[in-house]
């Protein structure tokens, strides 16, 4: 005999069993299916087999009636179910605990939670005969503990990234700086720096930025094209970067203005910086080349000994990005060329 067979009796049997309750409860059994709250009744014998679905139910879990009734309650469970949800169920029937959140699949095989309410029905001698259960979808609020557990946990990492970034500044200041006011200076300028760049990202809801916001907000306290913007010029494409790259290259080209200004091309009247950038594929990948460029200022020569400055350009992008950087003391004023793995996305503008 097939499996089909045994499988109709109980389908019979269990529409024969409906009908039954729906004679007996009548009054509820019409509330019930009217009610926007998905409902079942279940037996009480082992597996809890469903004897009764409201219309709320079926819509919920995409099943049709006769695809519900006779099946054991737990039919519904996903998949990858945890134990200790199996033991809740089982002690919510048994009426040994609180209301649990489960998470249940629908007819096409997508999940869904729901919090269970299980109370039992009994006869005229206080014997269960049945189950009364209703589901609450949670599915959204489940969504949205789950998103805030996400930003939580981004949250602390960009906080420890960005404290590690305070500490490496301040650190570096103590070692290199010759006075209390050069180190206030010194600490004060790049945490600004560095508080731009986040602006600019709290703006974007830290989805990125684009290249030539970043430029210009990296640039504008400087206030080196006031009246010269020939002084300073951009060419490229106005690529996306992450948040990451975007926090790393802020501090970067801070720190190339600060030197420009101090003594390379914005310390006269005459100097000029270009930024120039290209996206370009190689076998490694599509790669952005991006190329700071001084003229006119002051003959340069190499110092005699790298500051935190460019330390921060020549080993910590690399470190941050994936990529190199080669700063480059010309004569006729520094050259910073940087290699990075490219990002994917272009802005219009």
């Amino acid at each position: 005999m097939s499996d089909k067979a045994p499988k109709d009796q109980d389908q019979k049997a269990a529409e024969a069993e409906v009908e039954e309750f729906k004679e007996e409860l009548g009054p509820f059994v019409v509330a019930a299916d009217t009610t926007r709250m998905p409902m079942v009744f279940t037996d009480a014998r082992p597996d809890n087999p469903i004897i009764y679905a409201n219309e709320s139910f079926l819509k919920l879990t995409g099943y049709d009636r006769d695809e519900v009734l006779a099946q054991r309650f737990n039919f519904l469970l996903a998949e990858e179910t945890d134990r200790n949800d199996l033991a809740e169920i089982a002690a919510a029937f048994a009426g040994k605990s609180d209301d649990p959140e489960i998470r249940y699949r629908h007819k096409d095989g997508s999940e869904f939670c729901a919090t269970i309410f299980v109370n039992p029905v009994k006869d005229a001698d206080g014997k269960v005969v049945q189950h009364f259960v209703s589901l609450v979808d949670t599915t959204r609020h489940q969504r949205a503990r789950e998103n805030a557990a996400l930003l939580i946990d981004e949250l602390n990492h960009r906080v420890k990234n960005t404290l590690a970034t305070v500490q490496s500044i301040v650190t570096q200041a103590v070692r290199s700086a010759s006075d209390p006011e050069s180190v206030r200076e010194s600490i004060e300028t790049r945490i600004v720096a560095l508080s731009r760049s986040h602006d600019l990202l709290g703006r974007e809801k830290w989805d990125g930025a684009g290249l030539h916001d970043l430029v210009r907000e990296a640039m504008a306290p400087f206030r080196v094209t006031e009246g010269r913007a020939e002084r300073f010029t951009i060419e490229g494409e106005n690529i996306r970067l992450s948040p990451r790259a975007t926090l790393a290259l802020g501090i970067a080209f801070n720190e190339l203005a600060t030197n420009a200004v101090k003594y390379g091309a914005f310390s006269n009247e005459a100097g000029t910086v270009s930024i120039k950038w290209t996206l370009e594929a190689n076998s490694d990948g599509r790669w952005l080349y991006l190329h700071w460029r001084e003229k006119g200022g002051p003959r340069v020569k190499p110092p005699m000994r790298k500051g935190f400055g460019s330390r921060v350009i020549e080993q910590g992008l690399p470190h941050e990005l994936g990529g190199t950087v080669d700063l480059d003391y010309r004569p006729e004023g520094i050259v910073c060329t940087i290699e990075v793995p490219a990002p994917q996305a272009v802005l219009d503008g």
